[in-house]
């Protein structure tokens, strides 16, 4: 068998088919996606008058999507040069020379460079599709609303879903072409798909960030404090760029943020399997992790099937009482599915049952931040009712009491890291220090293996508080009983959406945690065979007790803090900018009173412009940083430096 000429990789069969299975579940997930737009487009939009604030929010939100590209495109330019060129600085893999043997640098070199923009695409259009698909649900979802709860929850969810295949199914195509395309040489070639997904993830996830925070403040301080008017009042001229932040921020940012985790985490499983390879010559510590992915969209899309609220299913595993009931039963569905066909693959096609462990305890990693994040954000939970009580004694009580919430809470999150790392690597610690790196690179296989499920939780948030929003907007002043019913379903609609959105950044941030110690561990590896193939010493670990490593450690630790007192300067300077122009616009006559209608685009035109400006900086920052250090203090205070990245940020 040679399907796809797979035979010249090494493939037997079984491993071929696997492969073919990969690609086809991909497909699926693409196809799948399609399936559930058509379901929510052939929805009804409401009223003209709803139409008519969504469509301001519409039109905010592409003029958004539209200058960030602007921005974005000259860094893709440069960046693709310095991609090409690396092929010839950096020396390969032994296996990529072996498997292009005729003009190696320049066929990596043309391969890297390809696969930097399709990764970069690729996070474009997850961002971007993801935020339109947002967008056309938030006026279904308020037109369902007062029809029924279910058919409401069910827009905004299947749209999410819209969402989460898309990353699946991009982020293993892409994955798996290459691998098809290059296979053994992958890992060199990869480095170009993870790196693209990285900047646009960058790009989006700050400045959407950046967006929606400047908005959210300028909306609430003006409105809400100085005014005294209720959230998302007509009146206020920062509502629709605050309902378009909402899109930009937790649909295209957090959307392209979770594929770059997906991205990497398949790149630096593939870098150390390929070492793991070198070492015992058996191909499946690559092959496995890619299987795992295919079986993972398969399990997240069976986990759909259980939302919308089904309270009378014989099954009672499945059943659900409410919303945000529904949708973690579809999340735990998913994970059974994973980890059972884990286990039978680890030991009838890999013969170690480990690599099995190691799936389950990337899944139940994730499964963990359901319970663990709704402890911490849940009214009926003692945190937040400890930050209730502190509300009776003024605001310096409330904002103590919900930082120290805010803080332990992180702790216990970090412990829960901690303790999945500690059990990957028990599993292999006889087996050489290789063979652990391999097993926290696993774990995020597994951990990010439903993204499908953790994408659509996230993206129900801003869809079922932009339909809040429209209805706030559209209905202002009606007390009939449908419109007052439907208000209260689209209450507990965003009510749980606040939960979701919770759980699933906690998802993001632990992924990003794993990511970043498996691109580390990467870091190492690929350092120490440089070094081999330039004939200097390897280096097989980092030495803290060295003071080149320790100064890294310390300007990695102290990255990140700058980053964040930028981003809050930034956000500050957007903020102002939106708060004198409510301002201003609140002194026109007739407005406050509703008879002159705001002018929402000047202060979504603010927003956006704000946004970019800041972004730049930041971006540059990012990347230049590492470089620097790299060819000032070299490449073991290089590893210092991201290490004291990982522990501080």
């Amino acid at each position: 068998m040679n399907i796809f000429g797979l035979a010249r990789h090494g493939l037997n069969d079984f491993e071929q088919l696997a492969i073919i299975f990969v690609l086809v579940t991909a497909v699926i997930s693409l196809i799948y996606a399609w399936f559930l737009r058509g379901i929510v487009m052939k929805k009804d939009k409401g009223d003209a008058e709803m139409q008519r604030v969504w469509n301001a929010i519409r039109i905010g939100a592409d003029s958004y999507l539209g200058r960030q590209l602007k921005t974005i495109l000259p860094m893709i330019g440069l960046l693709m040069a310095v991609l090409f060129l690396s092929a010839y600085v950096v020396p390969l893999y032994p296996e990529t020379i072996a498997e292009f043997p005729n003009n190696t640098n320049l066929v990596i070199a043309v391969g890297r460079t390809v696969a930097f923009i399709v990764g970069a695409s690729f996070s474009l259009i997850v961002g971007q599709l993801g935020m339109r698909m947002a967008i056309q649900a938030n006026v279904r979802v308020a037109s369902a609303s007062r029809r029924s709860f279910n058919e409401a929850l069910s827009i905004a969810y299947y749209s999410g879903t819209v969402t989460g295949m898309l990353t699946d199914g991009l982020g293993l195509l892409g994955g798996t072409i290459i691998f098809i395309i290059f296979g053994k040489a992958a890992p060199d070639t990869l480095l170009g798909f993870g790196f693209g997904g990285t900047l646009i993830a960058l790009f989006m996830r700050v400045g959407g960030g950046i967006y929606t925070k400047a908005a959210d403040v300028g909306a609430d301080l003006v409105g809400k404090v100085e005014q005294d008017m209720p959230e998302d009042d007509p009146r206020n001229a920062a509502v629709i760029a605050d309902l378009v932040g909402d899109n930009v921020g937790d649909c295209a940012g957090m959307a392209a943020d979770i594929f770059e985790s997906y991205e990497v985490t398949i790149v630096s499983a593939l870098i150390l399997g390929l070492t793991l390879v070198g070492i015992t010559g058996n191909l499946y510590w690559i092959i496995y992790p890619l299987i795992i992915r295919g079986v993972g969209v398969i399990s997240s899309i069976v986990g759909t099937f259980t939302v919308p609220i089904w309270e009378d299913i014989p099954i009672k595993f499945l059943r659900a009482h409410d919303a945000e009931e529904s949708m973690f039963r579809s999340y735990e569905v998913s994970s059974v599915i994973t980890v059972l066909t884990a286990f039978i693959l680890a030991t009838t096609y890999a013969d170690d049952w480990r690599l099995g462990a190691l799936t389950a305890i990337g899944v139940g990693l994730a499964v963990a931040f359901n319970p663990l994040t709704s402890y911490f954000t849940s009214y009926t939970k003692k945190p937040v009712q400890e930050i209730i009580d502190s509300m009776k004694t003024g605001t310096a009580t409330t904002i103590l009491s919900g930082l120290s919430v805010g803080m332990e809470s992180t702790v216990w999150a970090l412990v829960v890291i901690v303790i999945s790392f500690i059990l990957s690597m028990l599993l292999y610690q006889g087996d050489g220090p290789i063979y652990v790196l391999y097993a926290v690179a696993m774990v995020g296989i597994g951990m990010l293996s439903h993204t499908g499920n953790n994408v659509a939780m996230d993206a129900y948030g801003p869809i079922s508080d932009n339909a809040a929003g429209i209805g706030e907007l559209s209905w202002h002043g009606r007390t009939d009983p449908e419109t007052v019913a439907a208000q209260k379903i689209m209450a507990d609609l965003d009510a749980v959406g606040n939960t979701t959105k919770a759980i699933t950044k906690g998802v993001a941030i632990a992924s990003a945690v794993i990511a970043a110690v498996s691109l580390f561990a990467s870091y190492i590896t690929d350092v120490g065979r440089v070094q081999l193939t330039l004939g200097l010493p390897e280096m097989q670990s980092i030495r803290v007790s060295s003071t080149g490593v320790f100064v890294g450690f310390l300007l990695g630790g102290a990255l990140p803090w700058l980053f964040s007192s930028l981003s809050i300067r930034a956000v500050s300077r957007a903020a102002t900018e939106v708060v004198l122009e409510v301002r201003r616009q609140f002194r026109i006559p007739g407005l406050l009173e509703g008879k002159v209608d705001p002018d929402y685009a000047k202060v979504v035109g603010i927003s956006t412009a704000s946004a970019q400006k800041e972004l730049v900086p930041l971006a540059v920052m990012s990347i230049a940083t590492p470089i620097m250090i790299g060819l000032m203090l070299g490449v073991e205070a290089l590893g210092g430096f991201l290490g004291g990245i990982i522990l501080s940020g």
